[in-house]
């Protein structure tokens, strides 16, 4: 095991059980079971993907940090639902806001880690070239990704009336939905933006060890 693959090894074994042990702790007592089970979801079907895929599509140390983080931000809205975490209540009183604001980050992170998981997988595999097609697509795929989850909002909502409320978190907003995907929108411009050139160097770093 090269250097390389030996930190990418324990970053996955060390995110892998500080999300397992949020799950936890965010589990034993939830504000609503199946509200945290929705919203816990995306983490627990990432972790078996990235453990299957480690040798043969290994990502880069910034994608499986932003994935981890990510599926933190989800666990810790899960425990209390959107729109009841108290980190929310915080940035609410700083800002004077009207709601709480967490599900805003919520929907950020599902713009901003998204996008370098397409980029890194669009790089990789030379599926299009050049640079401005290439984020055009990222921001393509986060949209559709935003929209889908919308969609399954909707679905939710739909079959479970008004048990879905907490799990919508809309807190009274007409426009919460078009908020959302706006949030991911800015998230995927905002890590094309400071972080491309970064993840360059590690895909080159990446594949130049895989390749030797």
């Amino acid at each position: 095991m090269t250097n390389r693959a030996g930190e990418r090894f324990w970053l996955l074994t060390g995110g892998t059980l500080l999300v397992l042990v949020a799950l936890v702790a965010s589990g034993i007592d939830p504000y609503d079971r199946a509200t945290w089970m929705l919203e816990v979801a995306p983490a627990v079907i990432a972790l078996p993907i990235l453990w299957l895929t480690r040798h043969r599509f290994p990502l880069t140390p910034i994608v499986y940090v932003g994935i981890f983080l990510h599926a933190l931000v989800l666990i810790y809205g899960g425990a209390y639902t959107y729109a009841r975490v108290p980190l929310g209540f915080e940035i609410q009183d700083w800002f004077d806001l009207a709601r709480n604001p967490y599900d805003r980050i919520g929907h950020f992170f599902q713009g901003f880690v998204p996008a370098l998981i397409a980029r890194e997988i669009l790089i990789r595999g030379a599926f299009v070239r050049g640079r401005w097609m290439r984020d055009f697509l990222v921001v393509c795929v986060v949209l559709a990704i935003s929209a889908s989850y919308e969609l399954l909002e909707w679905a939710v909502a739909v079959f479970a009336a008004d048990g879905a409320v907490a799990f919508l978190g809309t807190q009274g907003d007409p426009w919460d939905t078009q908020s959302d995907m706006f949030l991911a929108l800015l998230g995927a411009l905002a890590a094309l933006v400071t972080l491309s050139r970064w993840q360059d160097r590690q895909i080159r770093q990446l594949t130049s060890v895989r390749g030797g």
